[in-house]
């Protein structure tokens, strides 16, 4: 007989079903209900995740299949979102689209019916999973050098030839590119670039990979260019005057080109292998740039996971490629963190304290105004 769920287990909402998470978390609103389809959820969608205060997630797939260590069901428990894991694929045709759901412990209910029952996650077992991930990586890594190896030998053109990239309409030969990705830490590393006064004084090219040119739109900047599938970028982006080259397959299929096209926005397309990150950088390598810093992009062993080890390769061969230019940007904010230490303000104060005293013992001005006010204290 399964257990009666606690309220604080039970969560009701509206619906809101997609197969692609960073598609879904652009129409979530604040308390509602993320039916998704994503095993091993990444770090990058779980941050969106919380970013949009979704009221709970119901995931098709299990969120951490063991595969790897990754981070993100984590994440959204540690946020107070309840996670329920592996309902099965029919939940995304049994819920509708604005539907009241309510998922209550380990079940999916509308109208009282119960639809589904998952797993409810909790931290300790999600950090018990990643810990048993973690010691097992082994094979996944074994497996991952064997992709990596039949990639290389297919796609080395990457690497050896000089591709045929399109015109942008703007010369970045010399200068600074900023391509910036919706990936783990974004926010941080832009902030600390803002900060710093790297984008004031070098005045670098921006570059949005898809959600990235949201992401410099937010820090009250507009890209130069966008690039890539062109499914997770806002239309106001899309609008801002930036170049747009769209991401398209080497067989010549391009289906963010039909969104562009709908909108009136001219744009170029450019068949390539790899992610719309690897192009971004490859695009800017061979126009010239200078320095390619990047902020967002993958660049840990978990990233490589996360993204799935079928692009993992050309992201190898275009860092090989571009190395000599790149520095990446991520963990930026962690080594230039602005704390003030309780014990340097003490000092500080105690400074301005002592500079005050000396300039009273020498000021003659000084020591006589203090002893008319004494005087009238004491008379």
């Amino acid at each position: 007989m399964a257990r009666s769920p606690r309220e604080a287990d039970v969560v009701t909402g509206l619906a809101r079903v997609d197969t692609r998470t960073k598609r879904l978390v652009k129409r979530v609103q604040p308390g509602e209900i993320m039916v998704i389809d994503h095993p091993d959820l990444d770090r990058a969608a779980a941050e969106t995740i919380v970013e949009a205060q979704a009221g709970a997630v119901v995931n098709a797939g299990e969120s951490i299949t063991g595969r790897y260590p990754n981070l993100g069901p984590l994440l959204v428990c540690a946020a107070g979102i309840p996670l329920l894991d592996g309902v099965g694929p029919e939940i995304m045709a049994a819920v509708g689209e604005g539907q009241v759901v309510t998922v209550a412990g380990d079940q999916v209910i509308v109208d009282g019916k119960v639809l589904a029952t998952g797993t409810r996650q909790s931290l300790q077992d999600l950090e018990e999973r990643i810990e048993t991930a973690r010691q097992s990586m082994g094979e996944e890594l074994e497996r991952f050098a064997e992709n990596t190896l039949s990639y290389l030998t297919k796609e080395r053109h990457l690497l050896l030839d000089d591709p045929d990239v399109p015109d942008v309409g703007f010369e970045m030969k010399g200068r600074h590119v900023l391509i910036v990705v919706r990936g783990a830490d974004y926010k941080d590393d832009l902030d600390t670039l803002r900060r710093s006064g790297y984008l004031a004084e070098m005045s670098p090219l921006l570059v949005g990979v898809d959600g990235g040119a949201d992401a410099l739109l937010e820090i009250g900047h507009t890209p130069d260019l966008i690039i890539g599938d062109m499914d997770s970028v806002s239309e106001r982006a899309l609008r801002c005057g930036a170049a747009l080259v769209v991401h398209g397959y080497q067989d010549g299929r391009a289906p963010g080109a039909r969104r562009l096209e709908e909108l009136g926005l001219a744009h170029v397309v450019w068949p390539s292998a790899g992610t719309s990150e690897d192009i971004a950088m490859l695009l800017a390598y061979e126009k010239g740039a200078e320095l390619i810093v990047a902020v967002g992009t993958h660049s840990s062993m978990v990233e490589f996971f996360d993204k799935g080890r079928a692009g993992m390769a050309s992201t190898f061969l275009v860092r090989m490629k571009v190395g000599p230019i790149l520095v990446d940007a991520k963990g930026v904010s962690r080594l230039y963190q602005h704390r003030v230490r309780k014990g340097d303000l003490a000092m500080l104060v105690l400074s301005a304290v002592f500079t005050l005293v000396v300039i009273t013992l020498i000021s003659e001005p000084v020591r006589l105004v203090l002893r008319g006010y004494w005087l009238t204290l004491t008379s």
